[in-house]
């Protein structure tokens, strides 16, 4: 139990990515007040919360109305998931975080309060991306059983806590951390994210042919 609970929790660590978040969260919200800060990080992870304990929880049904198999969805996800190593490894997707965040910082200079940025685009796409509900359903769909599914789900209840916690502290760590160790730390784990993807094409094609 141990072991599927450190499992899913790397892999949706690695996915949703809070020490990503902090820094762009930190830049959206550098004009507003401490309260509102604090404010929209807690909306936005509770947002973020919501949408990916819904397809964690209901995300099968979903797929079976569509008639998905899950381990389709296994082959589908997987390969997701390696761009998205692939763009952590090469820096990209920080770089396209970066610039959505200019967007909505330059729209916030034209307008005289700061705009929430709780639910678009901390809670999505940054926290609940398409890479990281793909992700809570694979994990869950691995899951045997309603105790282990509790287990994948206390993973991801952690995961959020600290994205709480990085968002809260994002201005901080920043300048604790600094640049360079952020992009070192996004390289890693882009790495390990390569290699769970490439394990859930495996196991998405063994349950398909029998291999």
């Amino acid at each position: 139990m141990i072991e599927l609970f450190i499992s899913a929790f790397i892999t949706l660590f690695v996915v949703i990515d809070p020490p990503g978040c902090a820094p762009i969260y930190a830049g959206l919200s550098a004009e507003a007040p401490p309260r509102q800060q604090r404010s929209m990080a807690v909306k936005a992870v509770l947002v973020a919360t919501l949408i990916l304990l819904g397809f964690a929880l209901f995300g099968k049904q979903l797929l079976a109305a569509l008639h998905i198999e899950l381990d389709s969805f296994r082959i589908a996800g997987g390969i997701m998931l390696f761009f998205i190593a692939i763009d952590m490894v090469f820096e990209k997707r920080t770089q396209r975080r970066e610039e959505r965040a200019e967007k909505i910082r330059a729209h916030n200079s034209q307008t005289p309060e700061i705009e929430d940025i709780s639910v678009f685009p901390m809670a999505m796409p940054m926290l609940a991306g398409p890479g990281a509900i793909a992700t809570v359903m694979l994990v869950v769909g691995q899951a045997h059983g309603a105790e282990q599914t509790l287990i994948v789900l206390a993973a991801l209840a952690a995961v959020m806590i600290l994205s709480l916690g990085a968002l809260l502290l994002a201005a901080p760590l920043i300048r604790l951390v600094g640049a360079s160790v952020e992009a070192a730390i996004t390289r890693l784990l882009g790495v390990l994210l390569a290699a769970l993807a490439a394990q859930y094409v495996i196991d998405g094609l063994r349950g398909s042919f029998g291999i």
